[in-house]
């Protein structure tokens, strides 16, 4: 190691990257205190030591037409902090997420000698796969949250390291549900099911309807049962509570602002979108079923550039189906609702699958701040 203090360049694009890497800092701190930490970053990373050049916001833009309208100021905070690291000459540039920004940078530092690092896999494996020869060349190493993540670059002798999740480091192997139930106000032996329509506006659009029409089915079939639905934001709300005046106005549910990972904590079983909300029922231990549905146009171009077998995390962590996953035409109210019934109750198929859940969260939980502090600091050797 040299004598001097270490110096490490950061550029984090949003909320999640921000977290990433105030974890980072905090774990590379711990062996190094006297350690420099620059770049873009969120308000996390900041309170950890990292001076900002730049605010994270800057580059959280999503949406084709806004990062069109933002591209002319993108082009030169990347083309201002190439210069600046450059005359910097950081011990490692890390890139946290944020690919279509930071993989481009990373391949220009690395041209000059500056050793980098991409800091969570984008799905490669799942789509545009030849993204992963940019990578290569572009990045000394891939920090991969998941072991299939890691299979698929050292199919192409991408250097990648296995950190594990960071979401199965902060969450506990047996939740404690009677706990998250005295929480959001639910009894202690009531069935409970959460419904989690999506994120983005798109979903909640959707999917609400069926998922809806699905507990109304259940609460049919089995008697009481309570219904938790968690929604990220007072808009996804206000379009929840739109679409089930028109579809259930009788329905009673439990609307929650935010508290996701709570209402799966509390729940029995759950019927939500696909995406991390799929990875985080499984490490909350809560059964469910996956829907999804998209405009009939995206769907089609999905089915011929997706590659994988399955949509969901605990499938491709199972390499199996393990979770029902019923899209498009399948992601109908009654095949929601037979899915979910046998996961309601208490019996076999439940047990395995909570069983499995507890073996795949064991999988990944790994220390990732410490692994990927561990993976950075090597590179420094």
């Amino acid at each position: 190691m040299p004598s001097q203090p270490l110096t490490f360049a950061l550029v984090a694009g949003e909320t999640s990257g921000d977290i990433l890497g105030a974890g980072l800092i905090r774990a590379l701190k711990a062996r190094h205190p006297d350690a420099r930490f620059v770049g873009v970053a969120g308000p996390l990373m900041q309170a950890e030591g990292c001076e900002a050049w730049y605010e994270m916001e800057e580059l959280a833009v999503m949406g084709i037409v806004e990062v069109l309208g933002r591209l002319p100021r993108l082009l030169h905070i990347r083309r201002d902090l190439l210069r600046r690291f450059i005359e910097l000459q950081p011990d490692v540039f890390v890139g946290i997420d944020a690919p279509d920004f930071n993989i481009t940078l990373e391949g220009r530092l690395k041209q000059r000698g500056i050793r980098t690092v991409h800091y969570v896999s984008p799905s490669v494996w799942a789509w545009r796969q030849k993204r992963v020869f940019k990578i290569g060349r572009s990045t000394n190493l891939v920090l991969a949250f998941l072991p299939f993540e890691k299979a698929f670059y050292d199919r192409y002798n991408v250097p990648c390291r296995f950190i594990g999740h960071t979401m199965a480091d902060a969450m506990p192997l047996q939740p404690d549900k009677l706990f998250a139930r005295r929480e959001l106000g639910i009894a202690e032996d009531a069935r409970c099911l959460a419904l989690l329509p999506g994120s983005r506006s798109t979903e909640v659009e959707m999917l609400s309807a069926d998922f809806l029409k699905a507990a109304e089915i259940l609460r049919k079939q089995l008697g009481e049962l309570e219904i938790l639905v968690p929604l990220v934001n007072p808009h996804r709300r206000e379009q929840f509570e739109k679409i089930k005046s028109d579809i259930a106005p009788d329905l009673h549910v439990h609307l929650l602002d935010g508290k996701g990972r709570e209402a799966l904590v509390a729940s029995d079983a759950a019927i939500l979108a696909s995406g991390t909300a799929a990875l985080e029922c499984m490490l909350a231990k809560c059964p469910m079923v996956v829907g999804y549905r998209m405009k009939p146009f995206t769907f089609w171009l999905a089915k011929r550039i997706v590659k994988t077998d399955w949509v969901s995390l605990p499938n491709l962590l199972a390499g199996r189906e393990l979770v029902k996953e019923l899209l498009q035409d399948d992601c109908q109210p009654e095949m929601l609702a037979n899915a979910l019934k046998s996961l309601l109750n208490d019996g076999e198929a439940r047990q395995h699958l909570l069983t499995t859940f507890t073996e795949l969260h064991q999988q990944i939980r790994c220390n990732a701040d410490e692994q990927a502090a561990e993976a950075v600091l090597e590179l420094c050797q």
